[in-house]
């Protein structure tokens, strides 16, 4: 055998330049070809999630959409309670309002004063055009 020594053979460093530089000019004709499609992609993704995202655009309207109800139902609220507010005021203030609170719902009467209640009459299947009896509860004024 012959045991001479071998030199291994290493790669030059003008090699591993080429092998470096054939790499960077490779990815930079990759990002040449496909940078378009790559900002077409970001873009798209963008899109999606300004549409569809949590803070997009239909959020937003589903939100307008919400606070326009609320403040709808606020408003209904405020208005029913000014009426609410007139009325206590009547009360406190008018007494032919007190008057007409305790002849219609309490039933009660001045002296002299008499109360008739009609039963209510049973409704029938039949076609006439009977006159409707007045509704049970309501006072009968006498002169």
């Amino acid at each position: 055998m012959n045991l001479r020594h071998q030199k291994i053979s290493r790669p030059a460093p003008e090699a591993a330049d080429t092998r470096l530089q054939s790499f960077s000019e490779q990815l930079g004709q990759f990002w040449r070809r496909n940078l378009m499609w790559i900002l077409l992609a970001g873009l798209g993704l963008l899109v999606l999630q300004d549409v569809f995202g949590l803070h997009g655009v239909l959020a937003m309207h589903r939100a307008h959409q919400e606070a326009t109800h609320e403040q709808q139902e606020i408003d209904r609220i405020n208005q029913e309670n000014v009426e609410l507010q007139n009325r206590v005021s009547k009360l406190k203030t008018d007494p032919q309002a007190i008057e007409r609170i305790a002849r219609e719902q309490m039933g009660l009467a001045r002296p002299g004063e008499y109360i008739f209640k009609i039963p209510p009459a049973k409704k029938s299947g039949g076609s006439g055009s009977a006159a409707q009896p007045p509704q049970p509860g309501a006072p009968a004024k006498t002169p």
